[in-house]
């Protein structure tokens, strides 16, 4: 069985609402996944996504979600995992934690990949590494995974064919591709491993 709890990941109250939600019904917490964020695509011609065309407000709003979020959920579910003496966080970062965006796959649009989605994965990463060595004496692993694009139907070719050819694999994942990595890094079979992030991104970023 499964169950859903809808709440504004950036908003305090709310995250501590389900908190208390999810602690009463299941007693504890094991594991907490940070998998929120706004992730806009380049657009054909759509200048705002340009640096220097950025709207400030939306870079709050992403930022709100996509890392204050994370920052959020970590601060309340750790509580739990502190009283245990044992949990898991495993935040979901970007290839584009560890590399900038390659603007040049996006020209045929003449568009760009926005500031904000880069920075804020930086950020998760960052945020990882924090928590991993602040509660490791409480037996608290905490990792991240830095994910490649996934292959889909209705993605532009022209932006597939550039992107395949910066990868050394000369694809893209495939659906399901980074699902047992996640089984590994929430399991006990990684029990020696945190602060890390896992980059899976077909080897684009070590060219």
């Amino acid at each position: 069985n499964y169950y859903q709890y809808k709440c504004d990941i950036s908003k305090e109250k709310e995250i501590s609402e389900i908190y208390s939600l999810i602690l009463k019904k299941y007693k504890k917490i094991d594991i907490l996944v940070n998998n929120a964020a706004i992730d806009f695509k380049p657009k054909k011609g759509l200048k705002s996504e340009y640096f220097d065309q950025f709207d400030t407000r939306r870079w709050n709003d992403e930022v709100s979600v996509g890392l204050t979020g994370s920052f959020l959920c970590s601060k309340y579910f750790i509580k739990s995992m502190i009283k245990n003496k044992k949990g898991i966080i495993l935040n979901i970062a970007s290839d584009l934690s560890v590399i900038a965006p390659d603007q040049r796959i996006y020209s045929h649009l003449k568009s760009h990949k926005p500031v904000s989605y880069s920075v804020i994965k930086h950020g998760i990463v960052g945020l990882t590494k924090y928590l991993a060595a602040a509660y490791a004496e409480k037996n608290i692993r905490v990792n991240s995974i830095s994910p490649g694009g996934i292959e889909q139907k209705n993605l532009n070719k022209k932006f597939k064919k550039k992107l395949k050819n910066l990868i050394p694999l000369n694809r893209m994942a495939k659906n399901g591709e980074y699902i047992e990595t996640i089984q590994f890094l929430c399991s006990d079979a990684s029990s020696y491993i945190t602060g890390q992030n896992i980059v899976l991104d077909g080897g684009r970023s070590i060219i």
